[in-house]
């Protein structure tokens, strides 16, 4: 979805702008020898920021702005539904910018996950695949209408038949995006069923949740509190939070490397 908005978005800045009637496309000025801030003389507000980007053509808003590390660039924060991006725009207002910008410093180092406190992330609730005695436990915010969490779950399937050390607990957290998946996961829950996991998945019909259970909206508001946006979102055992799809293989490499 976030890379498919970007492109979208990127056609729309390079071939619908248009620049106003005479003004001119106003291209930072050379260096001069003053040592002011660039925020002395470049200045971009939401409203603006929104117009450039044609948010509403996205059903997107602009949340935040400010000066990116590299000169030159505006970073700027978008949201759509439940995803956040960051897009940097040049001070021309006429360039946009997708990706990440690393120091140089810190090429060939993996980026450091963000942590979360263990302890606030209740488990009675969750749908536990593995054994539930294992030493190692990996909480996985899952949408049962999200391509990427059906293939993520058929790996956990796959790394459980093989390791008895390993529990995977999930915690179902629908998308407002995906309309049928909040029924889905109540459905789920209300019989903490694998089973019904693996049909929904399957793209197979569920019968209505037969209990009235908070355990959805707890869900959703635990994740927004964790800063969990999107799915599949993982909690590794020591609390690290590894968001997207990781292959079985990959997944497993990461968490053996997990010290005690």
């Amino acid at each position: 979805m976030a890379k498919r908005f970007f492109q979208i978005l990127v056609l729309a800045a390079a071939v619908s702008f248009a620049w106003p009637a005479g003004q001119s496309e106003a291209f930072p000025a050379p260096a001069t020898g003053t040592a002011g801030k660039c925020s002395d003389c470049h200045v971009l507000n939401k409203d603006e920021a929104a117009k450039i980007l044609k948010t509403d053509m996205f059903k997107a808003q602009v949340r935040e702005i400010r000066m990116s590390p590299v000169k030159g660039l505006w970073e700027i924060e978008v949201s759509q539904g439940d995803k956040v991006f960051v897009v940097y725009l040049d001070f021309a207002k006429k360039y946009l910018v997708e990706g990440r910008y690393t120091p140089v410093d810190q090429l060939g180092q993996s980026a450091p996950l963000k942590k979360v406190d263990l302890k606030k992330i209740p488990l009675d609730g969750a749908i536990v695949m593995g054994n539930a005695k294992a030493e190692k436990k990996i909480i996985v915010f899952d949408d049962p209408e999200c391509p990427y969490c059906g293939k993520l779950h058929e790996e956990i399937k796959k790394m459980v038949a093989k390791r008895t050390d390993l529990a995977f607990y999930i915690k179902l957290y629908p998308l407002a995006m995906h309309p049928g998946a909040y029924e889905k996961s109540k459905a789920i829950v209300c019989q903490k069923s694998a089973k019904l996991l693996d049909d929904a998945f399957a793209g197979k019909k569920l019968a209505k949740a037969e209990c009235d259970t908070q355990e959805i909206d707890n869900n959703i508001k635990l994740a927004e509190e964790l800063g969990i946006n999107g799915t599949p979102a993982m909690i590794l055992p020591d609390g690290s939070l590894l968001p997207g799809y990781v292959p079985g293989d990959e997944l497993l490499g990461i968490i053996d490397a997990i010290k005690p």
